[in-house]
């Protein structure tokens, strides 16, 4: 694994740079995405089964893009860099620990998808684009992909999410 991370370095910090837009921060997500990679219990398994920077990708996209990722808890310190127009939480809402539980169990699946086969992360990909923006004809623009393929993938992907979930309970 070592080997894998020290020859593909250049490029997990490329990809990085992509899926971050040159964002200033592209290089701390690619290092973050590198040890997270490097603690998972399967990381060897993707490298010897070649779909390691796929997995990686996931882990840079998830961190940099979602505000439920670790990597936005612990470095960005909700808005230290990105401000939002959003209302600070108020001091007497409640945090909702069960639905955080859900999204990281969610979030879990979605990585083990994308790792999976090249048709879960297809559906987990497009799954993760609607998320963002729930719209299939603005998603069918931005990627030349039909909305009705998206359609169908979102829909098969929130089907087996929701299959795992009741597998898992």
């Amino acid at each position: 694994m070592t080997k894998f991370l020290s020859e593909q370095y250049h490029n997990i910090v490329l990809m990085a740079k992509k899926i971050c837009r040159s964002h200033s921060e592209y290089e701390d997500v690619a290092h973050f995405a590198i040890e997270e990679f490097m603690q998972h219990e399967r990381a060897q398994e993707f490298v010897d089964n070649g779909i390691a920077m796929n997995f990686i990708s996931g882990i840079i996209h998830r961190s940099f893009h979602s505000s439920t990722s670790k990597y936005h808890t612990v470095y960005r310190q909700r808005g230290r860099y990105f401000p939002t127009d959003e209302p600070l939480e108020r001091a007497d809402d409640e945090y909702d620990y069960e639905i955080d539980a859900l999204v990281d169990k969610i979030q879990g699946l979605m990585a083990d998808a994308q790792a999976h086969s090249i048709e879960m992360w297809f559906r987990a990909v497009l799954f993760e684009m609607w998320v963002e923006t729930p719209n299939y004809s603005e998603l069918g623009r931005r990627t030349g992909i039909p909305r009705t393929s998206i359609s169908q993938a979102v829909e098969e992907f929130r089907a087996w999410i929701k299959n795992e979930l009741d597998y898992d309970s």
